[in-house]
């Protein structure tokens, strides 16, 4: 009913409104005294005719602002989806549609921002690099100083063990000689069996020499190549030094990223 009472407002406004056009003709052609007064009344009326209009449409508000009280005491009071009007169903549908669609992309958006930070908490810091190098550097020195040691034991026991064959080998020909000398001696046969075996001595003592540096210059090759690598492996220590330093660099570089990343989620 206050929709009728609001349209015949309305429709009486446009028609005091086209009487006012009309009475503006007829001031321009004449009879403006007659014009003049009916311009007042019909002004007065439209003052009017905007209070009621005013009037109507506060009544409709407070209408339509009880019609959502009462919606609203009858959701809070646990009245069923029938009795609600098919408009605030459409509206409660949408509004659970958006908030299900807010939810699974804001899901979406925490899972790949997690995968991100599981990413970036893989990466060691610098200082873990730092402490892992640190380590590494001691175990490093640690096994070099044993296999210094145990190339040194090995080579002692070497020497050691040789030594101990050519003295033994040594006391085997002078007993040798001592038990024959005698004998060998009285007799030209016997002297030219001891010289004869004596120059067997000499051959084998410079067959040994022979063999010996042989082993000498054998070790002198293999110190040579020993070098050789020590050179280069001070290149690449030279080289594996300048690789770290770009490295730290990248990892100063990584942790900045981190931060600024881990602060960019925390504003989030």
């Amino acid at each position: 009913m206050s929709e009728d009472n609001l349209n015949e407002l309305i429709q009486k406004k446009v028609n005091f409104t086209s009487e006012l056009q009309s009475l503006r003709e007829k001031i321009e052609k004449g009879g403006a005294e007659t014009a003049v007064e009916k311009l007042v009344s019909l002004k007065q009326s439209l003052k009017e005719l905007e209070r009621q209009t005013l009037e109507v449409q506060s009544l409709s508000n407070s209408v339509l602002e009880a019609e959502v009280r009462r919606l609203e005491d009858q959701i809070e009071n646990g009245v069923d989806s029938e009795d609600v009007p098919d408009e605030l169903d459409r509206l409660l549908s949408e509004s659970e549609a958006k908030i299900g669609s807010a939810k699974r992309e804001l899901a979406a958006k925490l899972r790949a921002v997690l995968a991100v930070q599981r990413q970036i908490d893989d990466v060691p810091s610098q200082s873990e690099l730092v402490q892992y190098e640190r380590r590494l550097s001691e175990l490093n020195a640690q096994i070099q100083g044993k296999l210094q040691q145990t190339r040194k034991y090995y080579a002692t026991y070497n020497a050691l063990l040789e030594i101990k064959e050519y003295m033994l080998k040594e006391m085997s020909l002078l007993n040798s000689i001592s038990s024959q000398f005698q004998e060998a001696i009285n007799t030209t046969d016997g002297r030219m069996k001891l010289i004869d075996s004596m120059e067997g001595i000499i051959r084998g003592s410079q067959q040994k020499l022979r063999k010996v540096q042989h082993g000498l210059q054998e070790e002198q090759k293999v110190c040579d190549a020993l070098k050789e690598k020590y050179f280069a492996a001070s290149a690449e220590q030279r080289h594996c030094y300048s690789l770290l330093k770009a490295f730290q660099e990248e990892c100063t570089k990584n942790e900045v990223l981190r931060r600024s990343s881990a602060s960019n989620i925390s504003r989030d």
